[in-house]
């Protein structure tokens, strides 16, 4: 059974730093490119970040570059999202999904990803 479990999330003041972890089992984490999707609420799921599977290329949606940063620990099956400098509209439900392409910030598209997981709640308080 494919699982991916989100967590990390919370209640922050603007300016302030999350990370969120992505616990993953049940296919080839090795293998498989990570991405993270956020929906606020009213709004459409956006894709956030992606990393690949083998070299650990990273690419970001362009509100968030230079504030957050992906990053993977195959030996824990385990993604990051350290989320620096918050604003108010990062406020949303962070989901982590796998098994999609990761070759640029076009392919974080949660139209492209098979699994995700629950989410995990992000509140930033301006």
């Amino acid at each position: 059974e494919v699982q991916l479990q989100a967590s990390g999330g919370g209640l922050v003041q603007a300016g302030g730093s999350l990370r969120l972890s992505c616990a993953a089992s049940g296919f080839p984490f090795d293998d498989n490119a990570i991405a993270w999707f956020r929906q606020a609420p009213g709004k459409e799921r956006e894709g956030v970040s992606c990393i690949s599977n083998s070299d650990g290329r990273t690419y970001y949606e362009d509100s968030v570059k230079g504030r957050f940063t992906i990053s993977r620990d195959n030996a824990k099956n385990t993604v990051y999202l350290q989320m620096n400098d918050l604003k108010p509209e990062d406020t949303a439900v962070y989901y982590c999904s796998a098994r999609g392409p990761c070759w640029s910030k076009h392919d974080i598209l949660f139209t492209l990803y098979d699994y995700f997981g629950q989410g995990t709640l992000v509140t930033v308080s301006s």
